[in-house]
């Protein structure tokens, strides 16, 4: 990956404001809501979170949802003016209708300098920046990386995959489903984020564009050939994958039961957990075999326009994003343990962070990156749109429909109201 380079400053200043504005500010905020969703770098500010109560007289409450919930609520406190939340966790999926719709501040706008903004991984940052300007803290993100069980390929005489065709061969070989075990896993569940996110990147391998002209594309022969590839191999998968998410998917493989998985990066350091997984040792790291590229993605901290519209409230909600992903508490969890969340190029070349994950992985990662790109379609439409087309690649892969082309033409004309919507 493209990774910046360490900033000059590498110290964390914890007091990152002027003192004067901290005085003002001080105990004017009785609590600071939050929402968020339950990745380990949201769950490990438990242990800390006293520290930023003490220095601001306040009380953090944050509210942990599922992806699809907090994206969901996270819209309606915006646009109904409600600003129940200051600070919201926000990702590429809904960065630009968040922007388009005036919902949240530009970053360097709200957080201290002292944070160290330039110190993020150039990848992830640039999935956060809209027309050049950054808008979230990004405190995990990446692309992807296929994980494959070196163990299996080997005893079958395997060479790993270096394209498409191979995996798909490779799949179908090491599947043996009456021992329980399966060649293949991956995100069937509807949700923009959910299976239209793992589909996409077979989508545009097949050459499949969201939009020709004014008009969505995805109805095309190569969405038809992309969406009948991924319900083949799914055929290969553990049962009801039809509605797994990528939680499903992860168990599943670091359970023991799948042979190869491409997910994203950031869930290799999972395969290596001793406490949680059944083949640490046994797992390989490879960047997807072509003609597939790499999902970017990214999600972070942003401060809401509508929740924080008062001095003070920008002023600490600012603070707690610089601080919650700060290069202290990326460190707290690499002490702690946690690879998974890396949102910084410092953490990222640090001993503590090698000394946790194999270096295949971070070979992979590395190799990956140029082949990652957002693949979805920027447009603020976009969440209902990939939501629509969710729904009806589900329906396709649980076989409750077989009409390929109806449903995605069906989508497509959802897609054509949504941004007919936006003029």
């Amino acid at each position: 990956m493209d990774f910046k380079t360490l900033s000059l400053s590498t110290a964390l200043c914890t007091i990152a404001v002027p003192l004067i504005a901290q005085e003002a500010c001080v105990g004017s905020l009785g609590t600071l809501n939050v929402i968020a969703q339950g990745m380990p770098a949201v769950t490990a500010l438990d242990a800390h979170l006293a520290e930023f109560n003490d220095k601001w007289d306040t009380e953090v409450k944050i509210t942990l949802l599922g992806e699809n919930e907090r994206r969901a609520k996270s819209r309606l406190d915006a646009s109904t003016g409600a600003g129940s939340y200051q600070v919201i966790y926000i990702d590429e999926a809904n960065l630009a209708e968040y922007v388009e719709a005036g919902w949240v501040h530009p970053l360097a706008d709200v957080v201290p300098d002292t944070y160290d903004l330039g110190d993020f991984r150039t990848d992830l940052s640039n999935v956060a920046t809209v027309d050049g300007v950054q808008y979230f803290a990004p405190f995990v993100g990446g692309g992807d990386v296929m994980m494959y069980r070196k163990d299996l390929l080997e005893a079958a005489g395997i060479a790993v995959p270096t394209t498409l065709d191979d995996m798909v061969a490779a799949i179908k070989t090491l599947n043996d489903a009456d021992n329980g075990a399966y060649g293949w896993s991956a995100r069937g569940q509807r949700g923009s984020g959910m299976n239209v996110w793992r589909w996409t990147p077979f989508f545009r391998a097949m050459g499949g564009e969201w939009m020709d002209g004014d008009a969505p594309a995805f109805n095309s022969a190569e969405g038809v050939k992309a969406t009948e590839l991924y319900t083949d191999l799914m055929s290969y998968a553990p049962p009801g994958v039809a509605t797994f998410n990528w939680s499903d998917s992860v168990e599943a493989f670091r359970g023991g039961q799948v042979a190869i998985l491409i997910e994203s990066d950031v869930f290799g350091p999972w395969m290596e957990d001793p406490a949680k997984s059944a083949v640490v040792g046994k797992v390989g790291y490879a960047p997807p075999p072509a003609p597939l590229p790499s999902a970017g993605w990214a999600h972070g901290w942003a401060i809401s326009k509508v929740g924080a519209s008062e001095d003070c409230e920008k002023t600490i909600a600012g603070d707690f994003v610089g601080w919650a992903t700060s290069k202290e508490m990326e460190q707290n969890r690499i002490n702690a343990g946690i690879a998974s969340d890396i949102g910084r190029v410092s953490t990222l070349q640090s001993d503590g962070y090698k000394a946790l994950v194999p270096q295949e992985y971070i070979d992979a990662l590395l190799a990956t990156g140029p082949k990652t790109s957002l693949l979805i379609m920027a447009s603020p439409a976009w969440p209902e749109i990939g939501d629509n087309l969710g729904l009806a690649l589900e329906e396709v892969f649980s076989g409750t429909r077989d009409d390929v082309q109806g449903a995605l033409a069906e989508a497509a004309f959802f897609a054509e109201d949504s941004l007919a919507r936006l003029k």
